[in-house]
């Protein structure tokens, strides 16, 4: 983002603005408008968390959930679930770190040792 946008601290913000969050609990998304400013909350030793604001009043309705949105979304959740090594549904996304489920990661053998 550009170093332009007005700064303000955590919970110091003008009314009018919302983050991304807060104009999903209004129904509304921020429609393709630009960030407007960015609000910064310090933390200790590391840097600011950082969310950028949006103007609520140029903020457009959420666009509703069709059948085939709904359908499309569960397609993807269940591929996530399912394991490419035993094709069943695991139940949870899979971790991308094992890359398949848990038993077929780590095998019977080297549970119960562990």
């Amino acid at each position: 983002m550009s170093a332009a946008l007005p700064v303000y601290r955590w919970r110091l913000a003008p009314d009018g603005l919302a983050t991304r969050r807060q104009l999903r609990a209004l129904g509304l998304r921020p429609g393709g408008q630009d960030v407007v400013a960015e609000l910064q909350r310090p933390r200790r030793r590391r840097g600011p968390l950082v969310a950028y604001l949006y103007r609520v009043d140029a903020a457009k309705p959420v666009r509703p959930m069709t059948a085939d949105r709904a359908a499309g979304l569960a397609k993807a959740n269940r591929a996530r679930r399912t394991c490419p090594a035993c094709r069943r549904d695991a139940g949870y996304v899979i971790p991308a770190a094992l890359g398949t489920c848990v038993p077929c990661a780590i095998p019977d053998d080297e549970q119960r040792a562990a």
